[in-house]
């Protein structure tokens, strides 16, 4: 049984917070990732990535300020080559990058405004707004759902002060919640895999073509005003209670090889819901199967969102 469509908070355990602190710390990514630095304040925060020169991403996050600096939280397992990629650029800045995933815990919550509110966090509706109070820093990340990052030393006491109000969910029914919203990230297996448009990035925000260069903006910009891209997002869902891996390849008749990879998968009762890059071609035919060419069946499903490629630019 899924709560997926109740209110719920869980712990995102599958993510790690990435610091860049100093002076410079604001300059020097803005010549590092997709997102506009300029953009951002003390109550707004971005999508982003950070691509390798060919254009691929190594990592995607959510930016926010913090202090003298910027957090990045992205998939736990791209932190460590993260680092050790940015920190080559860093080193005639006045900046320093480490890895504070032990420093902060970090809840998901789903139609948690009461509960926040209670913490003295009254959170706009309007995504990537942010607020904070106490040293806690609330973000809407999507209609009705908010990130609430919190210094470790106060994890506990505001754990149990959410559990008095909401239920606690695995975080199966959190990613689900993304999977529905169409918002797709990089993990360990993905790392390298796509660029920002394949995973819709610049539908949601996390791609800024106003903002000029930045490591492998060519390509990037070059996808985006010349309209070759032969792959992006779906949303698809399958009979089954056994969640496929990212990464994982999907195949379609249309093309003798594999048209795509399962970007991320949660469990919807007796479906499974997941978003995967695919071959237009192979999307239009409507034939998708997981993992093998008569692997599992899957359905295409609508994203919440449309594609613009005039409006997105205008960011």
């Amino acid at each position: 049984m899924t709560m997926a469509h109740t209110a719920f908070f869980c712990t995102l355990t599958h993510e790690g917070v990435l610091a860049v602190r100093g002076v410079d710390a604001s300059k020097f990514l803005q010549g590092q990732l997709t997102c506009n630095l300029n953009y951002l304040n003390e109550e707004t925060s971005s999508l982003g990535a950070r691509c390798t020169q060919k254009g691929r991403m190594q990592s995607s996050f959510r930016i926010v300020f913090e202090g003298d600096g910027c957090l990045l939280a992205m998939a736990s397992e791209l932190i460590e080559a993260q680092l050790l990629d940015l920190r080559k650029y860093a080193v005639f800045s006045k900046s320093k990058l480490t890895d504070e995933s032990a420093d902060w815990v970090r809840f998901g919550l789903q139609d948690g405004d009461a509960a926040l509110v209670s913490l003295g966090l009254d959170l706009p509706q309007e995504t990537d707004s942010v607020v904070r109070a106490d040293d806690l820093i609330a973000i809407r990340v999507s209609l009705g759902r908010t990130e609430l990052w919190v210094r470790s030393g106060q994890a506990d006491s505001i754990k149990s002060r959410l559990a008095a109000q909401l239920s606690e969910a695995p975080l199966n029914d959190w990613l689900l919640g993304q999977i529905r919203v169409g918002i797709g990230q990089v993990f360990g297996s993905t790392r390298e895999e796509f660029i920002p448009q394949m995973i819709n990035l610049q539908a949601v925000g996390g791609v800024s073509f106003k903002k000029g260069c930045y490591t492998g903006q060519e390509i990037v910009a070059r996808m985006q005003y010349l309209g070759k891209l032969k792959r992006r997002l779906y949303r698809l869902t399958l009979s089954g209670e056994e969640i496929p891996q990212p990464g994982t390849a999907v195949f379609s008749p249309v093309h003798a090889s594999a048209v795509g990879n399962v970007v991320m998968a949660a469990q919807d009762g007796q479906h499974i819901e997941l978003l995967a890059v695919l071959q237009g071609d192979a999307a239009e035919d409507g034939r998708i199967n997981l993992g093998s060419p008569e692997g599992a069946a899957l359905q295409m499903s609508e994203l919440p969102y449309t594609l613009d490629s005039k409006l997105e630019t205008q960011r």
